[in-house]
């Protein structure tokens, strides 16, 4: 098979995959039932799309083969992390949070990053580096005070969905420096790092554990006993079983979407991998503003084209700094 045949089936599969993830994602947490009550259960979704990962990765495994002697211990915070991660994602969703901006907002992973290793490392960065941050920033703040001047969410409710999506950013950022000790500590006890399907199985095992038990319990957020969301979440499905094949296509398109991921890594590098998964970030964005009734005036269009710009930026500076080196340490993202 020719590279330019496989390219085009790696970025095909990512763009098909997590183009319809991404509109899966926004139409679960815009549905509304009959009766007036939307979904907003996000660690019973992330139960079910963590698992679905959990069977593709263990076929993956099963093709290639797996390691052995992994240090399973430190998978464990991952998982968490990236649980939580991805379920304030969909919390900032389900809080009239607008896809575009969440998903412009999501690009900018690096500012936690950053942060903490400014204040921690005394790190310095270059300005190039900085103005690629604060377009983002500017940029998705613009289409955020657009969508509500539109009136497109309620004040109250795009406040909790701003908390939300800033602790999915900060938690990117744990996640992140777990996965290089996890890659650290494999690199000292087996000599290489770990394989795509085995970091995507085992940080997808505990992303199961951690989804199922907190699903599993019988509190809300202020302690007082209610009925487990899995329960809610599972009764709600069938009762609208169009949310319940939705929730399976979305699980399904995660775990083909990070297969196609580790075929792209697997065949070119990571740099190529990372310049696909983020113009399809833009990609998402446009689709959902055409797609799904986003009223975006000629600011937000604005602030749209400056929060693409800084990612573009960001991907420029990714192949003038040689981080696709880096970026091999690391496992796939899907969002």
């Amino acid at each position: 098979m020719s590279q330019g045949l496989k390219l085009l089936i790696g970025a095909g599969g990512i763009y098909a995959s997590f183009l319809t993830y991404g509109k899966l994602h926004e139409q679960i947490f815009k549905y509304q039932s009959p009766d007036g009550e939307k979904f907003v259960f996000a660690f019973f979704l992330q139960a079910i799309e963590a698992f679905a990962n959990v069977l593709a990765a263990g076929i993956g495994m099963r093709i290639v083969g797996r390691q052995k002697g992994l240090p399973l211990h430190l998978f464990i915070s991952a998982g968490v992390s990236q649980v939580l991660a991805k379920a304030c994602t969909s919390l900032a969703l389900a809080n009239a949070l607008s896809f575009p901006v969440v998903t412009l907002a999501k690009s900018g992973k690096m500012v936690p990053v950053m942060i903490g290793s400014i204040i921690l490392g005394g790190k310095s960065y270059s300005v190039k580096q900085y103005l690629t941050v604060a377009a983002i920033i500017v940029g998705t703040v613009i289409v955020t005070m657009d969508q509500k001047k539109n009136g497109k969410a309620g004040e109250e409710n795009s406040v909790w969905g701003v908390l939300f999506i800033l602790t999915s950013l900060v938690l990117d950022g744990v996640v992140g420096g777990m996965q290089t000790d996890i890659q650290k500590e494999s690199k000292k006890r087996l000599g290489a790092p770990v394989a795509q399907f085995d970091m995507m199985f085992w940080t997808n095992v505990f992303m199961t554990m951690t989804a199922v038990a907190i699903c599993c319990l019988p509190l809300d957020a202020s302690l007082n006993m209610v009925q487990p969301e899995f329960m809610r979440g599972l009764a709600f499905c069938l009762r609208n079983p169009i949310i319940y094949t939705k929730i399976l296509l979305f699980a399904g398109c995660s775990a083909v979407g990070q297969s196609f991921i580790f075929f792209t890594i697997a065949n070119f590098d990571s740099l190529t991998t990372t310049t696909i998964t983020t113009t399809r970030k833009v990609l998402s964005t446009l689709l959902s503003i055409f797609t799904e009734g986003h009223s975006i005036s000629g600011v937000g269009w604005g602030g749209l084209s400056v929060a693409s710009l800084g990612i573009c930026m960001e991907i420029v500076e990714k192949v003038g700094g040689g981080q696709a080196r880096d970026d091999k340490l690391k496992s796939p993202k899907a969002i």
